[in-house]
């Protein structure tokens, strides 16, 4: 026993002499120095750069600080600053808003200052400007807290991009206000001339209020023209703190373009009607003279169908090529032989509002109507309809393998329409929308899965 624990003991170096000892602990050596190197010089996680700062006090940096380069430490500060600037900014507003209402709109009506039109007049779509507001803020107020609670600091999960673009129907708000703001204005110059009880009461809340701050009412009443204008300077401020590779980069960008792309229709609506102000302008490009001509064509289809617009939703829109077929032969002898024009179409959905606080709802409701827009291409500035609306729900849509560049529409007991796009396969994209939404409202649904049959009289059915 004494001899076995010896040799044991003795051979505690695993056999190995001292001189390759000594070269593992080289070896070791250098491979732990090699550590530190990498250590010092590992890449950051935003830029991949390696020109990192060694960070030996713990308590004054933590690990996922020390993993940036000192350039985007400082984008992430600027980021972060940005971030709550827009959201800041947006409660101030807010308070604004809310100042219009309590403190001018509610004591006038109750003291009858003015009539219901005249206050109609100057305060014009206020109250929807107060609703977007609070829904507006209070997702972006929840996006702040869930970083926080999460542990991001640096709020790099707040992605300020996909909520506006949710909330992309407050642009045409800001669009009503914006447009009636001139006659109010002089509405409100000569109701103030003529009424002696409304000077009154618009010099004692501008002296004596302190909740107005020593504003007038004017002052207020440009608050919605301030914010909708400073909306691209704010989102410009954070993309440029973004790293391209942070996944709200392209939103941030999509919403920037939406919002200059409505303030130069403002403009231009401006100049139509004859006033002189304007907002601030934008350098144009083709993408935003799309997105002008495109706002324009929702108006007027928006006009048309008389719907609500934040029950409305724009399925597609486009340009597709229309024919009128004589007869139901047409199949035979082939599209070539139909005469196509231009049109731009746009298929608007009516959908009901799941609750009436949620002005965008993640779950839309059921769909009560759906229509077709034809709209004639531009003609002296302004856009024409060929005809009235396409109702989905009085209609049949249907192809034919023989003509697979082409689907026909037909209106029950009127007309038929055959449709097409320059590119094939997004024809086939019109078609399936047009269909799923003609199979789910036509009352004769249920017959045929939504398919042309011989109780329906029109001299265009096919045989």
């Amino acid at each position: 026993a004494t001899q076995t624990k010896s040799t044991d003991v003795g051979r505690a170096d695993s056999g190995i002499g001292q001189m390759p000892s000594r070269k593992w602990r080289n070896r070791a050596s250098e491979t732990l120095s090699s550590l530190k190197a990498w250590e010092a010089h590992r890449p950051c996680t935003d830029c991949g750069e390696r020109d990192l700062p060694v960070e030996t006090d713990v308590q004054n940096c933590n690990q996922r600080r020390a993993d940036l380069c000192e350039k985007c430490r400082k984008r992430r500060t600027e980021r972060k600053e940005s971030v709550l600037e827009f959201v800041n900014t947006e409660a101030s507003y807010g308070e604004d808003l809310r100042i219009i209402k309590e403190e001018f709109y509610l004591p006038m009506q109750a003291a009858g200052l003015l009539s219901q039109e005249q206050l109609l007049g100057i305060f014009s779509n206020i109250q929807e400007l107060i609703d977007l507001n609070e829904n507006f803020l209070e997702i972006l107020q929840e996006e702040i807290d869930q970083a926080f609670d999460q542990g991001d600091d640096d709020l790099m999960t707040v992605c300020i991009g996909e909520v506006f673009l949710e909330f992309v129907n407050m642009l045409p708000a800001f669009q009503t206000y914006c447009l009636q703001q001139s006659s109010s204005v002089n509405m409100l110059n000569a109701l103030e001339k003529e009424k002696e009880l409304l000077r009154i009461f618009l010099n004692v809340s501008q002296n004596d209020n302190t909740a107005l701050r020593r504003m007038n009412l004017r002052s207020f009443l440009m608050a919605p023209l301030q914010r909708v204008t400073k909306y691209p300077l704010l989102l410009s401020r954070i993309i440029k703190a973004t790293t391209e590779y942070h996944p709200d980069h392209g939103s941030l960008r999509e919403a920037k373009s939406r919002i200059e792309s409505h303030l130069e229709h403002i403009n231009m609506k401006t100049k139509q009607e004859g006033n002189t102000w304007t907002l601030r302008s934008f350098r144009q490009d083709s993408k935003k003279k799309r997105e002008v001509i495109n706002i324009e064509m929702r108006e007027t289809a928006l006009k048309t169908v008389g719907w609500l617009r934040e029950e409305t939703r724009f399925v597609m829109e486009g340009p597709l090529q229309l024919a009128q077929p004589p007869d139901g032969q047409w199949v035979k002898k082939g599209s070539k032989t139909l005469k196509f024009q231009n049109m731009q179409v746009l298929l608007l959905v009516n959908m009901k509002r799941v609750s009436e606080s949620s002005l965008e709802s993640a779950e839309p409701g059921p769909v009560k109507d759906a229509v077709l827009v034809l709209i004639r291409d531009k003609n002296n500035g302004k856009f024409h309809l060929l005809r009235e609306p396409l109702r989905l729900s009085n209609c049949i849509v249907s192809t034919d393998p023989d003509c697979d560049d082409t689907f026909e529409l037909i209106e029950i007991r009127r007309e038929a329409f055959v449709f097409r796009d320059s590119d094939r396969a997004r024809t086939h994209h019109w078609f399936r929308q047009i269909r799923r939404y003609s199979r789910e409202l036509g009352s004769w649904k249920k017959r045929r899965n939504a398919l042309p049959n011989i109780m329906i009289s029109t001299p265009h059915t096919r045989p």
